[in-house]
This record gives structure tokens, sequence and C-alpha cells, in this order.
């Protein structure tokens, strides 16, 4: 695509405004109106392109799916009955309670008993000398086994780059404000700390049929399968399925190839002559089938087990060597199953300038499963430019992922789930979003709002759950920002979300927006032209500034309270 006139964009809109007729689920357009005018990305993992992502200020005032009596009320999709599976032909609620740790594990309390200190391999608390060599002496020791890696008080300085590749590895300071780590390099599309898995599959098997939302069991020729088996589902990106979803202008970044979307285990496998039934441990969320090449495969190579808690980061520079790299993030968890984050804030370092405290981006989870990051804070990022930058909690491809009690502040898109297919059961709980703000080049003086958002390609059965912002949050057809990500989201929810900051629900299918506070625009109308261009049927909306009131306060805790009861 190429860009269009600032003149002729706003001649485009006014003709499309006046234009367009009310939304029909049945018949949906070629071409939308006003795709011209967007710029089209050129990263290849998750560039913004033209930001696209202001404050939605025209609310919508969408009639209420349910008229919930004044005091505690619940919603008509979540009675005291609830059971996974329930609903309605307009939505049912996902069953989130998985996400996290172990999947939805209390975080383990650290015995630093027999820890390796940083100290002892001859690392400098003070951030006069480089401590590359010295961590990562102490990361080594601890390989074979696993262990405990300790973080004295203090600053040091890192001048390379950290690497944690073995399972049981935990790196543990004496809390965010005391242990901290600055970072002086500037590793583009890496990070300064990287806790780095390398899952790959060792056997594949096409379905024998189609597997729906909800279904635990999938048939495929007998194999070497077995329980405790991990595995990735997954399809390829067909013009069908395309075409299916309302994108055959759009997700050509990934046609024609396949993409592993949902991560499991197997917990049973049953013979059945030349067939095995394979029973995974969470149901799928979203339907696959056998026409776009759905097949399981067996993964190995995850690290698991990882974890840094108690820990400061900072890897500012000058502003002019930030806005010279593109994506870089402080702390990174790449190929990892059962992981954590606790306690990491970043601060603002001794190299950088005017209090910034991140060069770009912050934390990044990407090809992973059942990970928490919990009571955190990151943000001040120099570089919110284009490119995938600014990005402060960012998921890529991965599942059953919880961000919880954590604060993002002055990124690009704080909080962001981002490129490519395979996103999905992806939990914000007590979030708090500020200050998201794009900025065209270094010496914009000041930019233009941002929003916490899912950024790319059909991110699946996502959670926004007692959070706030102060800025935006938004689910949306991005169209051909960021090369084509169309459609970012379906059958997610937004659950008493509070906050000045806008809202927008324009899910591709089906969504919804249940309680939120007084104060927090909403839009959810489709009017078939730009962010809501082929998201008909109008996201479910209930409860619309009743939040307060809502019951339970948070839907993913009242889950994963219901889950372990039964079990």
């Amino acid at each position: 695509m190429t860009s269009t006139s600032p003149a002729l964009c706003c001649a485009l809109l006014a003709l499309a405004a006046a234009c367009t007729p009310a939304p029909d689920a049945s018949a949906k357009r070629d071409a939308p109106p006003g795709d011209e005018a967007s710029s089209d990305g050129t990263s290849d993992d998750g560039g913004d392109g033209a930001d696209g992502g202001e404050d939605p200020v025209d609310s919508a005032d969408p009639e209420d799916s349910g008229d919930p009596p004044d005091g505690p009320w619940r919603s008509v999709l979540y009675p005291e009955d609830w059971a996974p599976g329930f609903g309605t032909p307009d939505l049912d609620i996902w069953d989130f309670s998985h996400a996290g740790y172990r999947g939805g594990a209390d975080l383990p309390v650290i015995d630093a008993t027999g820890a390796v200190s940083v100290l002892d391999h001859g690392a400098d608390p003070t951030g006069t000398e480089d401590a590359t060599a010295a961590i990562q002496a102490a990361i080594d020791a601890v390989a074979e086994t696993g262990g405990v890696v300790r973080i004295p008080e203090g600053i040091y300085k890192v001048d390379g780059a950290l690497r944690v590749s073995a399972h049981g590895t935990v790196l543990l300071g004496e809390g965010s404000g005391s242990s901290e780590l600055w970072f002086t390099g500037s590793p583009d599309h890496g990070a300064n700390l990287t806790f780095v898995g390398t899952p790959r599959a060792t056997l594949s098997a096409a379905l024998h049929s189609d597997a729906a939302r909800w279904d635990t069991t999938v048939t495929v020729d007998a194999a070497d399968w077995a329980p405790g088996d991990e595995v990735w589902i997954g399809i390829e990106i067909t013009d069908d399925w395309r075409n299916e979803h309302s994108m055959e202008l759009y997700w050509t970044f990934s046609a024609g190839q396949w993409r592993p979307f949902f991560r499991r285990t197997l917990t049973d496998v049953q013979t059945e002559g030349e067939t095995q039934v394979l029973t995974l441990d969470v149901p799928l969320p979203y339907a696959i089938q056998v026409r776009d090449h759905a097949r399981i495969e067996r993964v190995d190579g995850y690290l698991h087990d990882v974890g840094i808690q108690g820990v400061g980061v900072s890897n500012a520079t000058a502003r002019d060597v930030a806005w010279a790299h593109s994506q870089v993030h402080a702390v990174a968890f790449d190929g990892v199953y059962d992981a954590f984050v606790q306690d990491l804030t970043s601060f603002a370092g001794p190299g950088g300038e005017d209090g910034m405290h991140l060069q770009s981006s912050g934390l990044l989870v990407r090809n992973s499963r059942q990970v928490t990051v919990a009571d955190s804070r990151l943000g001040f990022s120099q570089h919110r430019g284009e490119g995938g930058n600014g990005y402060l909690f960012e998921v890529r491809v991965s599942n059953h992922v919880l961000v919880r009690d954590s604060t993002a502040e002055a990124g690009r898109h704080n909080f962001v789930q981002n490129w490519d297919f395979g996103t999905s059961e992806l939990v914000f709980l007590r979030t708090h979003s500020i200050g998201g703000l794009a900025f065209t080049d270094e010496w914009d003086p000041s930019g233009v709002p941002a929003c916490s958002e899912t950024h790319h390609a059909l991110a699946i059965a996502l959670l926004v759950d007692s959070s706030t912002s102060d800025d935006c949050w938004k689910m949306v057809n991005r169209l051909v920002y960021s090369s084509g990500a169309g459609h970012t989201a379906t059958e997610s929810i937004f659950w008493n979300v509070g906050g000045t900051g806008g809202l927008s629900s324009l899910q591709y299918g089906r969504g919804g927006v249940i309680g939120t506070s007084p104060d927090t625009p909403v839009t959810t109308e489709v009017l078939d032209i730009y962010d809501s261009y082929r998201t008909a049927p109008e996201d479910w909306s209930e409860g619309l500034g009743l939040g307060a009131t809502l019951d339970p306060p948070s839907l993913y805790e009242d889950q994963l309270a219901r889950r372990r009861a039964g079990e």
C-alpha cells in the first residue's frame, strides 16, 4: 500500500461517513472506505507504521444486553452456577483460569539457601566496572542443576548481554529498588537479559476432523504420543481462512504458512485401531478445520521453571542513540514454560537523559506458555516511534500468560499483544496504563495518544480484568497498519474496566464489555469503516457505568477459585 495525501485522506473519510450504510453482518463490502489513506508498516515483526492509536473519543451508547438492578449484579453470561461452556448464541465467556505460572498456581516462595551470589564471582555493586562476565558466571554456575542466583543490593553495570538457558534458574534480587541492573547495550530486536528455550516440533500429525471451541480431544493417526507430551495445535493461513474472516485484503504476512495457535499438554492417549484420540489439558478456544491443514505437533525444548524477582532494570541512553536502534527490550522470556516475573521495576539509570528509564521496550514474552508477570512497573521509554518501539509489557505468540497488579507508564503501547498469529488466553488483571504516546521522531515535542491494545493478527480469548486506563484500551480492526494487521481480537472480554481512558471493543465475530466505571468512554458501535470495518455484529455490552457493583469484581480470580474447588 502507498500513503495518501492528508487532503485526500480527509476527503475519503468524509465520503465514507456520508455514504456508508448501516452495518449489516450479512452484507460485507469488497474494500473498506478510507483504507487507501492508511500507511503500511514495514517491520517484519510488529512495527506500527502509522500508529492509528489515538484515544477513542466518539463513544457509542449501545443498548445494554441486560438491565442490572441497583446494588450488586451479575452478568447474564456469568450466573452463580456458571460452568465452562455456558453462554448464549451471542456470546459465551471463556474459562481464563488456566492463565499464569503452572496454570494459575501461586508464585513460588524462593528458598535462597545455597544460592550463588554474583558478588562471589566478582560483580561490582557500585556500577563502576562492567559486571557482565561476573553475573553470567554466576548464572552458569547453577546451570547443571538449576538454582538461585542472588543479586545483592547495589547497582550493576552490564555492558554485554546476559542469557539464562538452564531449567530451574531464578535471578533473585533484594527488591527492585535495591538490586538494580544498568544495561548499557542496544541489541536491536533483542534484549539485554534473555531467558531462552528452543521449542521445536519432534512429531507431527494431521487432524482427522475439525475441532470446535471447547473441544478437549483431537484424533490423529496412531504414533508415539504419550500423556505429558507438550504440544501445539495450529493451521495454515489459507485463502479460505482469510476470506472466512473477511481478511482477503489483509493477513498477507502469513498467507500460505502454517502457524501454531494453541499450546497444550496431553493428559490422555487412547488407541482405537490405527488412530489415537489425544486429550488436551485445556479446551480449544477457537474452531480449527482440516480444510486449513490443521495438525498437532509434539514440542520439545522449552525452558521451564525459571524466573526473576526483586530486580530493577534500566537501559536508557542518549536520546539519539535510543532512536538509532529498534525494539530493544530490557528483559525477554522466549520459548519458556512455567515462568514468572515479580517485582520488576524500571528506573532512571546513570546512562539516560531527562529521567527516562528505557531505550525502547520493557518486557517481552514470546513463544511461551503459562507465565505470570506480577507486581511490576515499567515506564518512561525514550524511543516511542514506528517499527515496534515503546512496548512496555509485550506478549507475542504465547498462551496462558497472566499480567497482574502491574503499571505501565509513558510507553507507546503500554500493554500489548503483538506480531503474528498464535496468542490466546492472555489475562491482564488489575493493571494500570497511563501516558501512552506515539512520536514521529526524536524531535517530536508532544506525540499523539496511543493505546494499550491487541496489535496484530487475531488474538483469541483475551481478558482485561479489573484494570484501569488513563490513556486508552482497544481491540479493533487495524486494517493495513503494521503490515496489514487486520482484525486483532475475537472472543475477548473487558470485565470491570475503569479509568478516564477510552475503551474500544470492535472485535471480529464476538466480544464483550461487561461493567465499566462511569467515567470510562466506551465504543462498540459498528460503522463498518476504519477500525470497525467488518466487525459486525456489535460487541456485547452490559452494565456500562456499573462496574463498581459487578459481582464478582474479578472474573479471572472467581473462575480460578471455582476450578480449584472442583479439583
